[in-house]
């Protein structure tokens, strides 16, 4: 199985590449910039997927059988200052892709990572929402990911290609940057290792969200290119919905001390959704897909990697600091 992923550098991405590679198949890997933490045992090659040219060259040259679209400038917060590159990014990413499947005539399974952000608010009695439930996103990335699940129904409409629209619920585990989780879990490691004195900045604690680790996700996601109806659409997420205050006691608990937390202004989104939840009964009538990972072992690691991602950090400077007194002597 020859599987491309774009956005391989990403959260997402890179545990979705060590999932391939388990599964014996033949990897491409694409972005605009190197992976992180080194490369898995598969092919790898910078690129922008605005670029059409570079993007059709790899696609034709590769020949894959399975597509995961994952590029995207990916945090709402950005998007509300820079919406222009979000759409570029986001929407022109997308066009460009499926128009090099058109080119070449390849119809390899598409699955798009579109998001639950494309639904905006929603009610309490609409929860857990539905793929039928209309689309009303609250910021610019919302609004690009309504367009990436339409742009992928309509390629599947007008020319066949088999897209599987995937709309992602809050995902996050080891390595997650710019998210509650991991914001509240590296404040909690800092704290921890005297870097920031208590107490803990926080935004609004009343926000509710469902919560998937990264690593049951990627497993949805294979089990969605294998299972799943071409230019349907479905919600993949965790089960369980915790607010962010909850997040709070279960990190106390797991770093075993007392902290205190403060609202911080600048830390409250002018416009967010206050709970979101998705359900995945349309995605089970396909898949045997079950999240196996609990929130306590999602926060129990993602506190280790900022303790280890920290620690060295640390260790970097002191290092620094005796060669600079070194070169003084």
């Amino acid at each position: 199985m020859r599987v491309l992923i774009t956005g391989a550098s990403g959260f997402i991405g890179a545990f979705l590449a060590r999932h391939c590679v388990k599964a014996d198949s033949e990897l491409l890997g694409i972005d605009i910039r190197g992976p992180e933490d080194g490369w898995v045992n598969g092919a790898f090659e910078r690129c922008d997927v605005k670029d059409s040219s570079r993007l059709s060259k790899l696609i034709v040259a590769f020949r894959p059988e399975r597509i995961f679209h994952l590029a995207a400038q990916s945090y709402p917060t950005v998007s509300l200052s820079r919406p222009l590159e979000t759409m570029d990014a986001n929407v022109g990413g997308t066009i460009n892709l499926f128009e090099c499947l058109r080119a070449s005539a390849m119809m390899p399974v598409v699955i798009v990572a579109c998001s639950s952000a494309e639904y905006g608010p929603i009610a309490n009695e609409d929860l857990p929402v539905e793929e039928s439930h209309a689309l009303r996103p609250l910021h610019p990335y919302g609004v690009s990911k309504v367009a990436q699940d339409l742009l992928a129904a309509q390629y599947f409409a007008n020319y066949a290609i088999p897209a599987i629209r995937i709309r992602l619920f809050k995902t996050t585990g080891p390595g997650k940057l710019g998210d509650v989780c991991s914001d509240l879990t590296k404040r909690a490691v800092e704290i921890e290792m005297e870097i920031r004195p208590s107490p803990m900045a926080v935004g609004n604690l009343s926000n509710r969200r469902s919560i998937v680790d990264v690593r049951d996700l990627v497993q949805g996601l294979w089990l969605a290119a294998e299972y799943c109806k071409a230019g349907e659409v479905y919600n993949l997420g965790g089960d369980d919905i915790y607010s962010v205050q909850e997040l709070v006691e279960a990190i106390r608990t797991l770093v075993g001390f007392s902290f205190d937390v403060e609202q911080r202004p600048e830390l409250m989104r002018p416009v967010d959704e206050r709970i979101t939840a998705g359900s995945n009964a349309r995605f089970r009538s396909c898949c045997n897909w079950t999240p196996e990972i609990s929130i306590s072992a999602t926060l129990r690691d993602m506190l280790e990697w900022w303790r280890a991602r920290l620690g060295g950090a640390i260790a970097s400077e002191s290092q620094q600091d005796v060669a600079r007194i070194h070169n003084l002597g």
